[in-house]
């Protein structure tokens, strides 16, 4: 799993070094610590890294803490932020909140209090991530047929779970329906008619939702998840993704890495 990112702005050289290597001890190498010297500094390490914790103050020259978090959120970027500050400021501590900052933590700043809240806002933060990943994998049309419970007695859930256990290959409607044990004609209709999907549409929108898996959670070639997701040709995959989520596995792998949410249809 890639290591996760979290970024410390600050002008005061101090501060910054001081936050940077409390911060370094505590992870032991499990995170990425950098660091930024002022809004700017930390703007273009967010055009270059995936950033996963913002840590900035808020009173710096040029860019201060605010005006950092609204540029980098107009580019797309979605980082949890908390904000430090050597004085209390009613007027920032609403903007930070209107802005979705998750801490506003006072200097000087104890290194037991830094933790908590760092340690705090890395489960927020790996909570949206779950969040943001069922989001995207998830296929609102198969997920309304998964919960129907009207389905559990019928030969289409039956015909379903075979489906299921067998999308790493091709399957056909005559293979399932001899499965079942009705006529395929009959289970074609019948499968329409309960489900609001085709038998072909069903398969493959299951297919792709393994695919989506895959691209979010591997560095598998393009080839290589068309195979695991049943097809003999990745140009075939690549045609069939695009039809269903409007953009190609790689783009929609790209997109997911920046944070953003591919559409989907």
């Amino acid at each position: 799993m890639a290591t996760k990112t979290i970024l410390i702005v600050d002008d005061e050289e101090r501060t910054r070094q001081g936050l940077k290597k409390t911060l370094e001890m505590w992870s032991e190498g499990k995170y990425e610590i950098m660091s930024a010297a002022d809004g700017p500094e930390a703007y273009e390490i967010f055009n270059k890294t995936r950033i996963h914790l913002l840590i900035t103050d808020v009173s710096m020259p040029e860019m201060n803490g605010l005006m950092l978090l609204k540029k980098i959120k107009e580019n797309g970027h979605k980082p949890v932020v908390m904000i430090i500050s050597g004085y209390p400021d009613f007027e920032y501590a609403q903007e930070a909140i209107r802005l979705g900052v998750i801490n506003y933590l006072l200097k000087p700043l104890s290194k037991q209090k830094l933790i908590e809240a760092v340690e705090e806002a890395l489960e927020t933060e790996a909570s949206i991530e779950r969040t943001d990943y069922m989001e995207k994998v998830t296929d609102q049309k198969i997920l309304r047929i998964d919960v129907r419970e009207d389905l559990s007695k019928s030969p289409i859930k039956e015909a379903m779970a075979y489906v299921n256990n067998n999308l790493n290959r091709q399957i056909s409607l005559k293979e399932v329906a001899d499965y079942v044990h009705l006529n395929a004609s009959y289970l074609s209709v019948l499968f329409k008619e309960q489900t609001r999907l085709t038998f072909s549409e069903y398969v493959t929108r299951k297919k792709l939702q393994i695919a989506k898996n895959l691209l979010l959670t591997t560095d598998l070639p393009i080839e290589e998840i068309a195979q695991k997701a049943g097809y003999q040709t990745a140009k075939y995959f690549i045609k069939l993704f695009k039809e269903f989520e409007g953009i190609t596995p790689s783009k929609y792998r790209k997109v997911s890495v920046l944070n953003e949410s591919p559409f989907q249809k």
